[in-house]
């Protein structure tokens, strides 16, 4: 294992922020899988993960049992773990430009259509290792305006030429569930088994260019793009892990969560040692645009009747609302059948907050399917 850092502030700044990855493996050799945690730097149980994997994958290193590369981060967001608000951790949003910080990669298929003309062929390989040459110097090409963009050419640099990606996240409160390109759904079925996952959303553009998507949907792109006569196959297998809820930071959730990523390594021939048997799946893929949130038509005090992980039908009660002055209370209903997921962390909302959110089978919503 060798540690790198990498500047993210230009020297004159008044704030300077670096960023920390830790390296396994020798690159060009086997598969090549990139883990980061605390992208949203207020999500922390990926964090204490990383730090069970950081051991793990040390040990396994130094007995010759790692048969690729891995590259992990364990805290990915240095500029929103230094933002907080009234002693309150704020790290999803940059407070400097209001940008998420898990949106605004730069897709490089865009890029790659110019570039690539004339150059693939009829060998699925050789146009792959030829898509990552260029994905590679497309990044590099990337002139960041803030201390936040260069924080996400950095991580994108990492990660643009990997076979696995895993961005682990948590929802408010929630179970575990996965977001995945549509063309991953069969790659990332052991994952989502083996996670223990309750939900894997499935879509070929979520919308706001999330990280894992830079990662993996140039591939379909660039694919639709060039036609079949230039074979292009989705070569990144990339995830966001949605490891539970803010508040599930444990150290036997922490060790439970590791040796599940773990076994997925193992599994696909990352990493030397028997993988075991799968478990059997908790779900079925579903896609994103079938999920339904269930938003507060008004003020008032929530009281869930429903918990994360609980099967739905479509209208199913899911959650009172009470409001605080009147007492009059509004029951708010799910409209279609699935799993309620992920819910508010809050018990007062206001009018359009999303309170819980239900996966569904069918699709449904178009447009831009992510939360801010």
């Amino acid at each position: 294992m060798h540690a790198q850092t990498h500047p993210i502030s230009i020297q004159d700044s008044s704030a300077y922020f670096r960023l920390t990855s830790f390296h396994f493996g020798t690159p060009g050799q086997g598969k090549k899988v990139y883990i980061q945690a605390g992208l949203h730097a207020d999500e922390v149980p990926g964090m204490l993960v990383a730090q069970f994997l950081r051991k793990e994958l040390a040990a396994l290193e130094e007995a010759g049992k790692l048969r690729g590369e891995v590259i992990l981060v364990p805290a990915a967001n240095p500029v929103g773990l230094s933002q907080a608000i009234h002693g309150a951790p704020f790290g999803r949003f940059d407070l400097y430009t209001g940008t998420n910080f898990n949106r605004a990669y730069k897709h490089v298929a865009d890029d790659l259509k110019a570039s690539l003309a004339g150059l693939l062929g009829s060998d699925a390989a050789a146009n792959v290792e030829l898509v990552r040459e260029h994905a590679r110097k497309s990044v590099a090409q990337w002139k960041p305006a803030t201390d936040t963009e260069a924080l996400k050419k950095i991580l994108l640099s990492m990660a643009i030429d990997a076979d696995i990606v895993l961005d682990l996240h948590c929802d408010t409160e929630s179970v575990v569930h996965i977001y995945t390109g549509t063309p991953l759904a069969d790659a990332v079925r052991p994952l989502a088994a083996i996670m223990g996952a309750h939900a894997v959303l499935l879509a070929l553009q979520a919308g706001g260019e999330p990280f894992d998507e830079a990662c993996s949907r140039l591939w379909w792109d660039l694919a639709a793009h060039f036609g079949p006569a230039f074979p292009l196959p989705p070569s990144c297998v990339a995830t966001t892990v949605e490891l539970r809820g803010e508040a599930d930071v444990s150290y036997a959730l922490a060790g439970q969560d590791a040796r599940g990523l773990l076994q997925y390594l193992a599994h696909e021939g990352v990493l030397d040692q028997d993988a075991g048997q799968l478990p059997a799946p908790l779900c079925a893929p579903t896609p994103l645009e079938g999920v339904e949130p269930i938003d507060a038509p008004h003020a008032g005090v929530v009281v869930f009747l429903k918990s994360p992980g609980d099967k739905v039908e479509a209208g199913d009660a899911v959650a009172d609302l009470v409001d605080a002055v009147s007492g009059e209370t509004t029951t708010l209903r799910c409209t279609v059948k699935g799993v309620f997921f992920a819910r508010s962390v809050h018990r007062h909302v206001l009018r359009g907050m999303t309170v819980g959110k239900v996966a569904g089978p069918v699709a449904f919503r178009t447009g831009s399917l992510l939360s801010q």
